[in-house]
């Protein structure tokens, strides 16, 4: 009865010690502690109380408790706190799409009014025959068809501060009825869906004067900040070269009137760059809300004369800008209109719908704007986490300094020091030459580029039209097969630029020796259309006049855009730089890459289906059935222009033969982007075209044939189903058996290369059809393989196979590969001669 009354009064003592109370004093000493740690050890709870002896009276067990407890409370805080946050984004994105809806009924009324008054203008035109009559029908049809007509501003004096108000108010009352009125008639851009994560609802013009684009959207900054970020055009703006603010004017209201002289670069070598000369207007309406309005100032639109645009075109921005408004518990809702007219007719005609395009524009400037407030909001807010502990506004300062030194290379204009340098006679590759380091104050070049002995900065560069090729499929391979254009030794060259005494690379070997590269992620953005990235080049073998240069690892800083082939109108791109092993932040940077941009709007067909490997080319015989919902693939018809830049630097004694390098080098790489181009085009899938045979091998449904009959002879065993007998599925099962199934060629002192693999051995080699050609057998294989195999290579020609055991070989990229066990066997043509060696890695995997 003792221990029963014992045991209940512990247990009343332990179901009091749940509800201690703590006072202020051993809260905030607790506190301290979680603050610093908020899960102590055991050990550590017993310390606390040992220093603390306000917290002697509660027990070690009871510390843990609250412990725990406040571990959830900041938990509930935190997921509060995100819930709060999204409702609010909720709520913002409601109020935006109801504000929208709005918008369209708007637009819906004014075109059914439209359609009622050209019924009515045709019925009456229908019962008179006079001449009168037809043109007074034709002149209303124009006037109701004509949208943003210039607007003339006579009689007003721009040149004091009352005239450029006036104009300036008329900018203001043009931009808000194409902001939220229905001024332009805009169609949404497909893909662009709203909500509480996504970029915002982005449309663009149709039947308007010049191309207009349109973006609204929210972010979580305060409006001045964001109207402080979006006037920096510098900042976001890629094309931006100059932006040059001559004039700054009060008004009355508040307000400012700025006179602005801008220069954008051209994108590729085959048009003439763009300037503008605007009026910004930056007020506040009777709202809150904050407004930046501006447009081209001319003659015909009123307004100072700008400076003379000089090798530049003029080109015009009508009324377009930024409506901020700000949201209720924090941030701001955007609306931006870009429209701008280029002179679509100063260009060559095949480029003109480059000039034309509004989605371009909207992807070049509306989308690029809200894309960088969104990834400085988040930036601010901690949400974004970069590698290598570099801040998001130094990665961000890297991306600028790339993209700008690219954009320099292509252009190379007179002001930056570059001169035309000539040619040997064919027009292919331009090279121009800069040997004034001073022509480039506070941009990306430094002294440290230009030799101390008399040098300089060479651009080779050359520009194509491509057809039929994915403009993301095309850079996306480049990015990730390097090793199928890039030659070693000018990536050793262009890194040797970096060091204090330069080496002179007087010529570069086609196929110099091989390298592989590592790809180190540093900082993707918000929405993972842009990929900074460090790449590590290993050499793996050199012979001994090539050990000065390969002798160690070459790094690259890169930069990968637009490699989403659902962005329409998005230009792809693939630049990247020579750095050192230190990586400082004031690193000069010397730019080359690609560009791609389309010239054509793309198709609707479907993009997923296709892959970097060449898959669905042995997929699609003669016969061959098509998958489901797969469409005519010779109806995909797509122009774009792919731009190409190398800059190297050289010593004036050199100067000649580093030009006859980067010419040689440039159409090396123009020659593998052909090739490379030819054989992921969509259209070569068509059925229509049939199997294309394998260079210097049979077709692939005989080698197919020839593989699985030899493997049987040899083996005793069936590689693949009884039932694929015919040509067609026996090709199809052989494509997509589970395990890599590869085939060498055998000739007598030369390296085995491969010349056939399935799908499975692409995906393990991690290559294409077209680049699986240059890789040799014993690349792939470790020590250990290769001595397995040699002393099995007598067996496989006597007995016509042999098992290999576990083992380890590597991808065309370096990465390492284990597999379980693997066949090798001779493969027979229908003579019963060895074709080929057959090998089949069983049950492999990445390590």
């Amino acid at each position: 009865m003792a221990l029963v009354i014992h045991k209940d009064s512990s247990n009343k003592q332990m179901d009091s010690s749940k509800y201690v109370r703590y006072t202020p004093e051993q809260v905030e000493a607790l506190e301290r502690v979680y603050a610093e740690c908020p899960k102590p050890s055991s050990l550590r709870r017993q310390q606390l109380i040992r220093e603390c002896p306000i917290l002697s009276n509660i027990e070690p067990k009871q510390i843990k408790v609250w412990f725990q407890n406040r571990r959830c409370r900041e938990k509930q805080r935190k997921e509060s706190s995100r819930l709060q946050s999204v409702n609010r984004k909720l709520s913002a994105m409601n109020k935006l799409l109801m504000e929208e809806n709005d918008r369209l009924q708007k637009q819906v009324s004014h075109l059914v009014y439209e359609n009622g008054f050209m019924r009515q203008q045709l019925h009456n035109a229908s019962g008179t025959t006079t001449d009168n009559s037809c043109e007074s029908v034709v002149m209303s049809g124009q006037s109701q068809q004509q949208q943003n007509p210039n607007p003339q501003h006579p009689n007003k004096d721009v040149n004091n501060p009352a005239g450029l108000l006036a104009v300036a108010e008329e900018t203001l009352a043009e931009f808000l009825s194409k902001a939220t009125g229905t001024a332009v008639d805009w169609v949404q851009m497909i893909g662009m869906k709203p909500g509480p994560d996504s970029i915002g609802i982005v449309a663009v013009s149709r039947n308007c004067s010049g191309v207009a684009a349109r973006a609204c959207g929210l972010v979580s900054l305060e409006p001045t900040k964001v109207a402080e970020i979006l006037k920096d055009r510098l900042s976001w703006y890629r094309d931006c070269r100059c932006l040059n603010v001559l004039s700054v004017i009060p008004t009355g209201n508040g307000g400012t009137i700025e006179l602005i002289y801008m220069q954008t670069y051209a994108p590729t070598t085959l048009a003439a760059a763009r300037d503008f000369w605007t009026m910004r207007y930056t007020t506040s309406l009777d709202d809150g809300s904050l407004v930046v309005c501006e447009r081209s100032l001319s003659s015909s639109s009123g307004g100072p004369a700008g400076p003379p645009p000089s090798t530049f075109v003029r080109a015009e921005m009508l009324p377009s800008g930024y409506l901020i408004r700000a949201c209720e518990g924090g941030g701001s809702i955007i609306h931006i209109v870009d429209h701008v007219d280029l002179d679509v007719w100063s260009v060559p005609e095949v480029l003109r719908p480059l000039y034309e395009s509004s989605k371009i524009l909207a992807q070049k400037m509306t989308i690029s704007a809200l894309r960088h407030i969104r990834q400085i909001a988040q930036e601010t807010n901690g949400e974004i986490q970069c590698t290598g502990g570099r801040q998001p506004a130094v990665l961000r300062m890297f991306s600028q300094k790339l993209c700008r030194g690219f954009n320099d290379a292509i252009n190379g204009f007179a002001d930056d020091g570059w001169s035309p340098m000539g040619s040997d006679g064919v027009e292919d590759v331009t090279i121009v030459i800069n040997s004034s380091a001073n022509k480039f104050p506070g941009s990306q070049y430094n002294t440290s580029l230009y030799p101390s002995f008399g040098g300089g900065v060479m651009c080779a560069k050359a520009s194509m039209l491509l057809q039929n090729v994915p403009p993301a499929l095309l850079v996306r391979f480049l990015r990730e097969h390097r090793s199928e254009w890039a030659d070693y030794g000018v990536d050793a060259y262009s890194a040797a630029s970096l060091k204090a005494s330069p080496y002179a690379v007087p010529c570069a070997r086609p196929g110099g020796f091989p390298s592989s590269q590592v790809i180190l992620p540093l900082a993707p953005t918000v929405e993972h259309e842009e990929f900074l990235e460090v790449v590590r080049l290993e050499g793996l073998a050199f012979s001994p006049e090539d050990v000065a240069l390969a002798g160690r690892d070459m790094y690259l800083l890169q930069l990968c855009s637009g490699v989403d082939e659902n962005a329409v109108g998005a230009c792809a791109q693939l630049v990247f730089a020579p750095i050192d092993e230190s990586f400082a932040d004031d690193a000069p940077l010397l730019t080359s890459g690609f560009r791609v941009i389309p010239l054509d709007q793309k198709t609707d067909e479907p993009t997923a289906a296709r892959t970097l490997d060449l898959a669905s080319t042995l997929e699609v015989g003669a016969n061959a059935a098509r998958s489901a919902g797969e469409t005519d693939l010779s109806s995909y018809n797509l122009r774009s222009v792919l731009t190409i830049a190398f800059q190297f630097t050289f010593e004036n004694h050199l100067q000649e033969n580093v030009a006859a390098m980067a010419r040689q080098y440039v159409r090396s790489v123009v020659g593998s982007v052909q090739r490379v181009a030819m054989a992921i085009s969509p259209s070569r899938l068509s059925s229509n075209m049939g199997l294309k045979p394998l260079p210097g091998s049979p077709e692939a449904l005989t080698l197919a044939r020839w593989i699985c009959r030899s493997y049987r002879i040899h083996v005793g065993a069936d590689l693949l189903q009884a039932d694929s007998q015919s040509g067609d599925a026996m090709l199809k099962q052989l494509w997509h058996h589970s395990d890599s199934i590869m085939c060498c060629s055998v000739k007598t002192n030369a390296s085995a290369v491969f010349t056939f693999a399935n799908q499975a051995g692409l995906d393990m080699l991690e290559t294409t059809l077209v680049g699986l050609q240059d890789i040799m057998l014993d690349k792939i294989l470790d020590e250990a393989g290769r001595k397995i195999l040699c002393s099995e290579f007598p067996k496989i020609m006597q007995q016509g196979f042999a098992n290999l055991p576990s083992g380890i070989c590597v991808s065309s990229m370096g990465r390492p590969i284990s597999y379980e066990q693997a066949v090798a066997w001779k493969v027979l043509n229908d003579d019963d001669s060895n074709h080929c060696l057959g090998f089949m890695f069983i049950n492999w995997s990445f390590v």
